[in-house]
């Protein structure tokens, strides 16, 4: 009981000091500045480049249906080049997904870096071929510009169900 007693006693001084020192519109608008900054850090843009070097040096541009095909970089799904699609088409009977995600991938052909656009197809189940699962740099969920488990079907015209996912050559970068 004697240390609950001291504990309150330092708690109620350092509070009483705080209190004495600072304003409520002071101590307030401390606390929006922080919130404000701690909301738009995620905001800010994620350097993956040392994982896209290290794709670049294993990657290939014969073959659509493997993982180190030069485009899926930044892929995370079943390739649709495996499910009846192609590397930038969804196969018959599955709609692209109205959003997508971006990344850039380095060209092992020319050197040249050029931006992917990667566009969840849905419609029809999940595919269940060729997936690929693009681990690196990955964060939790609530993380979402770092995570590549995000389904992107929302908006779709058909419904909410994942099937493959494609890469859409959009140009340089």
């Amino acid at each position: 009981m004697q240390r609950s007693n001291l504990f309150d006693g330092v708690v109620e001084e350092v509070t009483r000091s705080l209190a004495g020192k600072t304003s409520r519109r002071g101590f307030l608008g401390t606390i929006a500045k922080a919130l404000g900054i701690g909301l738009t850090l995620p905001l800010l843009p994620v350097d993956r480049t040392g994982y896209r070097q290290a794709f670049a040096r294993t990657a290939q541009t014969d073959d659509p249906t493997e993982c180190t095909y030069w485009r899926y970089c930044a892929i995370d799904g079943d390739l649709c080049s495996c499910c009846g699609g192609s590397t930038s088409t969804c196969p018959p009977g599955s709609s692209p997904s109205p959003t997508s995600w971006v990344g850039s991938c380095i060209n092992p052909s020319d050197g040249g870096t050029y931006l992917i656009s990667y566009q969840d197809c849905c419609g029809k189940d999940a595919c269940g071929r060729c997936t690929c699962t693009g681990m690196e740099g990955e964060m939790p969920l609530y993380r979402p510009q770092l995570n590549s488990d995000l389904l992107w079907c929302f908006g779709a015209e058909s419904s909410m169900v994942y099937h493959c996912s494609s890469a859409v050559l959009l140009g340089r970068a």
